[in-house]
């Protein structure tokens, strides 16, 4: 009887290629496939061509064949599109989410089925238990879990991927890498989206986006200074603003605290725990339930509102099926529309959905959720 046939996104790096051994040694049938999602650049940021090469000399070294497409088209139409329509609204859009989604589990999984693939693997460092229905769960490695990036995969293929290295933590996969020799044992990981790469990124937006520079406002209206483009800022940021030294004000550092689109004003205070940087509460809109629908109509479970965030306790009540409001034990500090809340209980992820809109810190949060009745 053949071995099921797996194809793994391979993408150059140390984990994708160890995911490809790791499954060599449980017995299947490996093949890898190599996508680059964006037209080669002129200025050299982006590293699709270096990463395709080191792609090929893993499989080659494994002994597996290696396939290579592109979705170039799919990613500007669907993700691309997205992230300039939503810096283009004064948001802070997170790409990967939707990449994930729409391309590496959308068109790519299609294209890898369509192969012959019975299974899809990535390295990923998350885990999927498939019985008796597909559960995300994060990885084992608190530091690299990518479980907050996978949440909004669509089920059906999440029923047929498989997260070889899950299970692991960096430093193992690494030790893996080095003692099988593999080319890419040492190879620094990549960070953010192939597009923007090393690259400036107020340079690059501003190739697509035309800044509009405006004021700098503190909340009681006095002009502090000017911005380079309500696009390049987002809620929390200190870097870069250039405001210090106000002759009224204290030395505290300032930080973004809102935009004024109708006025094309940038928002700032002072301290980093200014209580116009505290939301008690948030409305996600665009939810991904991992199951299909929420689990109940209110519950209680933990949240993230970027990547990296320690859990956060919260109650969600479910507006209605495309729409959630999440209420926090403790306030959090710049939460940002554009980017996602992602829901867990445990270690299993439920979903998420885009930062729709938040609501000050204005409530005594020192009882428990469960005793909070109203909204």
């Amino acid at each position: 009887m053949a071995s099921p046939l797996v194809i793994v996104g391979m993408s150059g790096g140390v984990d994708s290629s160890v995911a490809a051994w790791l499954l060599l040694q449980q017995g299947y049938e490996v093949q890898g496939l190599f996508m680059s999602n964006w037209d080669e650049d002129e200025d050299g940021y982006c590293t699709a061509a270096a990463d395709f090469q080191d792609a090929r000399k893993v499989c080659e070294q494994l002994g597996i064949p290696l396939h290579k497409v592109s979705f170039a088209g799919e990613y500007r139409e669907r993700v691309f599109a997205y992230f300039l329509e939503e810096y283009r609204a004064g948001r802070t859009p997170n790409p990967d989410v939707l990449c994930n989604r729409e391309i590496k589990f959308g068109v790519c999984f299609d294209y890898a089925r369509r192969l012959g693939a019975e299974w899809v693997a990535t390295g990923h460092y998350a885990r999927v238990v498939h019985e008796p229905r597909p559960r995300l769960l994060k990885g084992l490695d608190p530091g690299k879990d990518q479980s907050y990036f996978l949440h909004a995969m669509p089920a059906a293929s999440l029923a047929r991927t498989l997260f070889p290295i899950g299970d692991k933590h960096k430093d193992e996969i690494r030790a893996i890498a080095r003692d099988l020799t593999l080319p890419v044992f040492d190879k620094k990981d990549s960070t953010g989206i192939c597009f923007i790469g090393e690259r400036p990124f107020a340079e690059f937006l501003s190739k697509y986006l035309p800044a509009q520079p405006g004021d700098i406002e503190s909340l009681d209206g006095r002009r502090l200074g000017r911005h380079q483009g309500l696009m390049y800022y987002t809620l929390g940021q200190r870097q870069g603003l250039r405001i210090g030294g106000q002759a009224d004000a204290s030395e505290a550092p300032w930080y973004v605290a809102g935009k004024d689109l109708q006025r094309n004003v940038l928002l700032a205070v002072q301290g980093h725990d200014h209580p116009a940087l505290l939301s008690d509460s948030l409305t996600a809109a665009q939810m991904q339930w991992v199951a299909g629908a929420a689990p109940a109509p209110r519950f209680e479970c933990t949240a993230k509102v970027r990547y990296r965030q320690a859990d956060q306790v919260c109650r969600v009540t479910v507006i209605d099926r495309g729409t959630v409001d999440i209420r926090f034990v403790q306030p959090q500090r710049a939460v940002t529309p554009g980017q996602y809340a992602v829901l867990y209980l445990g270690e299993e992820c439920l979903g998420g959905g885009v930062i729709e809109s938040t609501r000050p810190h204005t409530r005594d949060l020192s009882s428990p959720v469960a005793e909070t009745g109203s909204h």
